[in-house]
């Protein structure tokens, strides 16, 4: 049906714009990278199964964009916690999701 393929359709956004609204769906802001998988399933159906390449480019986009910083170990000791870095903290809570080149 149209409805279950716009279900199923790529999300008109970024790596960027898919972490940060995980990110901010915790009432911490912050979440480890498994949270971040789950939210991105649970929330983009496209995403289930289509194996696991996007979690490459999530990773990616952790690591090397600055307006994403970890922010502690998880108390098991498995990995991370990540958030947004604070000078990105209002445009990202307002919908801009725009990669910004700051001079930190």
């Amino acid at each position: 049906s149209v409805d279950e393929a716009r279900f199923l359709e790529k999300p008109p956004l970024s790596y960027i714009a898919l972490i940060a609204k995980a990110i901010l769906s915790s009432p911490t802001n912050k979440l480890n990278l498994a949270a971040i998988y789950k939210y991105i399933e649970d929330n983009f159906p496209f995403y289930r199964n289509k194996g696991r390449g996007w979690r490459n480019s999530v990773r990616h986009n952790l690591s090397l964009n600055d307006c994403f910083i970890k922010v502690g170990r998880c108390e098991d000791g498995k990995g991370n916690y990540w958030s947004i870095h604070p000078s990105n903290l209002n445009d990202f809570v307002h919908g801009d999701f725009r990669q910004h080149r700051s001079s930190r």
